[in-house]
């Protein structure tokens, strides 16, 4: 707070503030109060205040007829000599007084009187310094108990705020936390479900095999009697015969996809990792790679120009798509 509001505060006017403050050269409000309480009886208290200038020409010329003691007296004589509070009596010099009156009390009822109000004595003066002082210390604790309760209620806020931050940042590593343990868990039943189709492929083979031995078996054991030694000897080579294995010309191929989403599409066999890649483009538009989860393997430009089986993708396999930063 500057010294003129200080000054106003303890109920100055303000032009006589000012003026304090002018004479005074800025000091503070101290001295200023200082030179109001001892200044406060000066005909001249509510003239603005007017820097010293040096002797001029026109301070010689004659006075007017109006300034001469006589006209003066009888001027004085029909002008009030102070003001009166009408709601508690109290007496005041001027109108300035009368102003700082009404915003000490709230008064606003004032009338002229023809009585002269007396100068303070030193013990008033000295009263009221102590007065106004004792008024602008109060004022200043109450000013600095508002300025630190704000500050703890903006400490309050800042804290608040921080701890919302907090929660809403652990609330999201927890949720991610989550869609992790999810994306994990897909991988693994999708792992587990293209290896359980191809075990399941490889029985039916097995199954398919052993059929057919079984009826060749029947078909030798079927012939005529002079033919046995020779359907015997086709049994023997049959069954001892290794196992053919099956050739597959085309592979089905699952894909997740980095939204959740699962895509299935056949390849031939021997199309190579490009066309997996290509189809996969499609489907995203950031950057990405793919990933086989069982066996792990992360496939890059050096597998693009390899077959699928080659690869290991045949007759079936599941693959997973990482988005990776930036537009493709």
């Amino acid at each position: 707070m500057s010294a003129l509001d200080s000054l106003i505060e303890m109920g100055f006017p303000q032009n006589r503030a000012e003026k304090a403050l002018a004479v005074t050269g800025n000091q503070g409000a101290p001295a200023a109060m200082e030179w109001l309480l001892a200044h406060s009886d000066d005909a001249d208290i509510d003239q603005p205040h007017v820097a010293p200038q040096g002797r001029r020409l026109c301070d010689d010329a004659p006075s007017s007829p109006a300034s001469e003691p006589g006209n003066t007296e009888a001027a004085a004589a029909d002008v009030a000599a102070s003001l009166k509070c009408d709601e508690c009596g109290k007496q005041l010099r001027d109108a300035s007084a009368a102003q700082a009156h009404a915003t000490r009390t709230g008064h606003s009822q004032f009338s002229e009187s023809v009585e002269e109000v007396k100068p303070l004595t030193d013990e008033e003066k000295a009263a009221q310094k102590a007065r106004l002082l004792q008024t602008m210390q109060e004022k200043r604790k109450l000013r600095q108990e508002a300025e630190k309760q704000n500050e703890i209620e903006k400490e309050k806020i800042r804290r608040k705020s921080g701890k919302e931050v907090v929660d809403a940042k652990e609330k999201f590593e927890s949720q991610k936390r989550l869609l992790d343990a999810e994306q994990r868990k897909r991988e693994m039943l999708e792992a587990k479900k293209a290896k359980d189709e191809v075990m399941a492929k490889v029985a039916a083979d097995k199954a398919e095999r052993a059929a057919a031995r079984q009826q060749g078996s029947a078909a030798a054991s079927a012939a005529p009697t002079t033919g046995q030694n020779r359907a015997g000897a086709t049994a023997s080579s049959v069954g001892d015969a290794p196992p053919v294995k099956k050739q597959y010309s085309e592979t089905k191929v699952r894909v997740r996809l980095p939204d959740g989403r699962a895509v299935v599409n056949t390849f031939q066999a021997s199309d190579t990792f490009a066309a997996i890649y290509s189809f996969v483009g499609k489907q995203v538009t950031t950057q990405f790679v793919v990933k086989c989860p069982h066996p792990p393997k992360t496939f890059g430009s050096a597998d693009m120009n390899v077959d699928l089986k080659s690869l290991g993708l045949v007759p079936s396999a599941t693959l997973t798509v990482i988005a990776q930063q930036g537009q493709r």
